[in-house]
């Protein structure tokens, strides 16, 4: 009991340290930020557009709200579609309070669950032919290819896949496969295995809001695809961080030596 209330300690004061320096430490006023009359951002202008025409999906953002997808589902009166597989490894990982979490042994969040982390922004930086997704958390980073290319007839299993990107009008529709089984789709602790294929939809509804509707397709984990939709909000006047993980290492340099 020592030993978890100490790592869960630690991970309180990393996010609380996190917070401060992204709010206040890396602050920048962007001259392409909209203004209202006081200076501050209009978050609700105008979503801003690319020199080609389409919707920019670009800057910092961040989930108010740090949900995890039962709550959302629940929000959505959706009900999860679990396989007995998936029902019974979800239940372990809740019973355990998801005490094997890949993120507690540094490993990636993966998708959805690098966006949905509470206090941990991410970035888009789009291109015409190429989305990337950059994560305060872990450092980590995504490819989104837009270039008109297909999947790879070969595909090693990895965290974030291999993901697809076309326009459908102002929405951005990103297909992505090749995924391995060993991430979580939320804290929670929903399952996904290699056949998992997730379909998202970027939305960018005015300057500082913008939602995604994340659609899991594992006929392992769950018995039809599923869907869920998740409000993020933009950070203005601000960048990302570095955040390296070092595998508990900040319990030693918080607490000296264990």
């Amino acid at each position: 009991m020592k030993k978890r209330f100490v790592y869960a300690l630690v991970a309180a004061i990393a996010s609380l340290s996190s917070t401060h320096i992204t709010a206040q430490y890396l602050r920048r006023l962007d001259p392409k930020t909209p203004r209202l009359p006081d200076g501050k951002p209009n978050l609700t202008a105008t979503a801003p557009r690319a020199r080609d025409g389409k919707i920019d999906l670009g800057g910092v953002w961040n989930n108010p709200d740090g949900r995890f997808l039962t709550d959302l589902a629940k929000r959505a009166s959706i009900t999860v579609p679990f396989t007995p597989w998936g029902a019974a490894l979800f239940k372990e990982r809740q019973d355990n309070n998801g005490r094997d979490r890949p993120a507690g042994r540094c490993l990636p969040h993966s998708i959805p669950n690098a966006m949905l982390v509470p206090l941990y922004p991410w970035k888009i930086v789009q291109t015409p032919d190429e989305v990337v997704v950059l994560y305060e958390n872990f450092t980590q980073y995504r490819q989104i290819f837009t270039d008109g290319r297909g999947l790879p007839t070969q595909m090693d299993p990895t965290w974030f896949g291999y993901s697809l990107g076309r326009w459908d009008g102002d929405v951005l529709v990103v297909e992505t496969a090749g995924l391995n089984d060993k991430a979580w789709l939320d804290d929670g602790g929903h399952p996904r295995s290699e056949q998992m294929r997730t379909t998202e939809k970027f939305r960018r509804k005015d300057f500082g809001h913008m939602e995604i509707e994340f659609t899991f397709n594992d006929p392992k984990a769950y018995t039809q695809p599923w869907s869920v939709t998740v409000p993020f909000e933009l950070l203005p006047d601000t960048d990302l961080i570095e955040n390296i993980c070092e595998n508990e290492k900040d319990v030693v340099h918080i607490f000296g030596k264990q």
